[in-house]
C-alpha cells in the first residue's frame, strides 16, 4: 500500500539513524547505522508514513568534506534502508555554519518549513525526531511535535534539560517507531 502524502515523520540523521561523532561523519565508511534504526524506518513506511531526513551538515561549510562525499553517505543510507524494506523519501540538509546566520540551520525552523511545504503536511501532525536540543527547538518553533531519542547526543540533551514543552522521550529510533505507532492506534 503506498504511503499517504499526508503522513510524514522528520528525522535528524547523525545520532538518530547513524552513529554520531564529534569529529563529524565525513565519508561513507564513517556512516554506520545505529542498531534497529533502518528497521524502524521500514516499520514507519509500512504504517503509511513517508520518512524525510533533516540534517545540519556544517562539515561542508567548514571544508571537512564535499558534496560528493555527502551524496555518497546518503546513497549508502538509502541503499541500506532498502535492504530491510525501508525508504527515505527525501534528505534535506543545511551546509552552512552557525556564522552564516541562515534560516535553514536548526534550531531555526526553515528546513522543517521547507519539508512541510514540499510534502503538503501540517506541522502539528508531523513529528520531528532528534537527539539534540536544536532539533527539538526547530520542531517547537514550527509547531511540530518534538521527540527526543537517547541515542547519539540524546542522553546529554536530556540531562541538560530545557526541553521544549511536550517533548516525548524514547530510547532510540526503534523505540520511537514502536511508541509512536502504538499511540496512533489507541
Amino acid at each position: 500500500m503506498p504511503a499517504s502524502p499526508r503522513k510524514v515523520v522528520i528525522l535528524d540523521r547523525d545520532g538518530v539513524i547513524n552513529v554520531d561523532s564529534d569529529g563529524f561523519i565525513k565519508s561513507p565508511d564513517e556512516w554506520v547505522a545505529l542498531p534497529g534504526s533502518l528497521e524502524a524506518i521500514a516499520r514507519l513506511n509500512q504504517a503509511g508514513y513517508r520518512v524525510v531526513v533533516a540534517t545540519n551538515q556544517s562539515g561542508i561549510g567548514r571544508g571537512l568534506f564535499d558534496m560528493s562525499a555527502l551524496n555518497a553517505m546518503h546513497e549508502k543510507m538509502h541503499r541500506l534502508a532498502a535492504t530491510v524494506g525501508g525508504r527515505i523519501d527525501a534528505v534535506f540538509f543545511c551546509p552552512h555554519t552557525a556564522n552564516d546566520q541562515c534560516d535553514c540551520r536548526k534550531p531555526k525552523p526553515g528546513m522543517l518549513r521547507m519539508i512541510t511545504e514540499r510534502f503538503e503536511v501540517e506541522a502539528q501532525h508531523t513529528p520531528v525526531v532528534g537527539d539534540a536540543l536544536r532539533d527539538l527547538q526547530a520542531a517547537a518553533a514550527l509547531g511540530c511535535p518534538p521527540h527526543l531519542v537517547l541515542s547519539g547526543k540524546g542522553r546529554q540533551t536530556q540531562a541538560a534539560g530545557e526541553l521544549p514543552p511536550g517533548t516525548q522521550i524514547h530510547d532510540d529510533l526503534r523505540a520511537f517507531a514502536l511508541d509512536f505507532l502504538a499511540e496512533e492506534h489507541e
